[in-house]
């Protein structure tokens, strides 16, 4: 088992919400709701959208919401699933794109507060699986998100060969051995999000962030913070 795995099993709690250790970036950040809503001002592609009421049929399961993720810790409070503008409506022409299909996207994380990013590296300090808070992730921008496919009648997830937050080879992109069926669903959801404007994560087949993603700040605010200027 890799030494990171093993780290998630003797961490202590405790360590994950010290207070002591301090965190960080170096990249541009907005951390208070008057900056935002300016910087909103000057370029209305950051919006943040509401993606349970831009798309119809989106199933909204945030592990991170719960003790179900692997830190075994709940680390969100009061959640909703938002992006900004751009990518959020690229995600309801894919939804709609594959309900003709049958289908639809199941998101386990979009925006992402910025302190989450900090305990997550705390416990995983392995750039494959976690975003190290100098260069802050993705999600903390709100141009990121972690989902994957269900059948619409069942409501089942399609087969993807392994959990969301699985850190091992058998997640990657590049990895094929595996049923033809998990290939297949896997090449289906990267033709549906990269026709779209989303690039992988090669470590991690549930992981998409927006191609056009220059010049979006990390946004270290919690959800209540911006929950009222969500569209």
């Amino acid at each position: 088992m890799r030494l990171y795995l093993i780290l998630l099993l003797t961490v202590s709690f405790a360590f994950l919400h010290s207070k002591a250790q301090s965190c960080k970036t170096d990249s541009p950040t907005v951390s208070t709701l008057s900056s935002l809503k300016e910087t909103i001002k000057k370029d209305p592609r950051k919006n943040l959208v509401d993606l349970k009421k831009l798309i119809p049929g989106l199933l909204v399961s945030m592990p991170y919401a719960s003790s179900n993720n692997f830190t075994k810790v709940n680390l969100y409070k009061n959640p909703f699933a938002c992006l900004r503008q751009e990518p959020a409506l690229a995600l309801k022409k894919i939804q709609e794109e594959l309900s003709k299909k049958g289908l639809a996207l199941k998101l386990y994380d979009a925006f992402r507060p910025f302190p989450v990013t900090c305990k997550m590296w705390r416990l995983v300090p392995d750039r494959r699986y976690a975003a190290n808070p100098r260069n802050g992730s993705n999600h903390n921008r709100g141009v990121a998100v972690d989902l994957t496919i269900i059948d619409i009648k069942t409501g089942k997830e399609l087969k993807m060969g392994t959990p969301f937050d699985n850190f091992t080879d058998s997640a990657h992109h590049n990895f094929y051995n595996l049923p033809p069926e998990v290939i297949a669903n896997r090449r289906l959801l990267k033709t549906v999000m990269r026709k779209y404007g989303f690039n992988i994560v090669p470590t991690e087949w549930w992981h998409y962030q927006w191609m056009n993603r220059a010049g979006y700040e990390i946004i270290d605010l919690d959800f209540d913070d911006i929950r009222e200027i969500l569209h």
